[in-house]
């Protein structure tokens, strides 16, 4: 499968390293062909993996990742060009990360909106699904990092897409437990989980951890 990653950073690296692993074409997007970390990226992992321009690589994948900073994701998806999103899966692993004011950081969007909502207005022709925004990129596609079972969240507007997602997530990345949260607007609950996940890692030492969801009648989980 030919798979754009939009972001250069350590999410965008993980996430695209992982994918050549598995055999895919993946193309690294940055704001411009040739960016430093993209071809560094792209000459370390082999014939499979390329580097462009956020257009080029929104083109170029059959699914998109975006892993860009969440206050800079709408313009970096704009670059990108709503013709090569269009009818295209957009998995959407991004926080509102405000970092303005200094650590740790605000969400520049909340309460009765979210990034992964302001995208799919945005872009209301792709098929934006939220998942993997609650975990440390290693573990999002190394679950096994984290003992014991525990809880990947999904949501998104399209049935057929986060049923494609739920496949990556689990045949690709390894996850067991992915609790889909519904409609696009889960991703204000989601998003809203990094505040206690950043005292989490100051308590715990460690990016190495996740949420467990358990229920009185069982877990719901799927």
């Amino acid at each position: 499968m030919k798979i754009g990653v939009l972001g250069t950073g350590m999410v965008g690296a993980t996430i695209a390293t992982k994918l050549i692993t598995l055999g895919h074409k993946v193309m690294m997007g940055s704001r411009n062909e040739g960016g430093e970390k993209a071809v560094a990226w792209a000459q370390a992992n082999g014939a499979n993996a390329s580097q462009g321009s956020f257009a080029q690589a929104a083109r170029f994948g059959e699914i998109l990742f975006n892993c860009t900073q969440g206050t800079a994701s709408i313009e970096v998806l704009q670059a990108a060009g709503a013709d090569n999103l269009k009818g295209k899966i957009l998995i959407d692993v991004a926080n509102p990360l405000d970092f303005s004011r200094g650590a740790p950081p605000a969400l520049s969007v909340c309460n009765t909106d979210s990034l992964g909502e302001q995208i799919q207005r945005t872009f209301p022709e792709a098929k934006v699904v939220k998942t993997l925004n609650t975990v440390n990129c290693e573990v999002m596609v190394n679950p096994s990092l984290v003992p014991g079972d525990h809880d990947i969240f999904i949501c998104g507007n399209d049935a057929d897409a986060k049923a494609r997602v739920v496949e990556i997530l689990k045949q690709q990345f390894g996850w067991r437990s992915v609790t889909d949260l519904g409609d696009i607007s889960a991703a204000r609950a989601t998003e809203q989980m990094m505040p206690i996940w950043m005292r989490l890692y100051g308590v715990l030492g460690t990016p190495h951890f996740n949420f467990r969801v358990v229920g009185a009648s069982g877990r719901s989980s799927k």
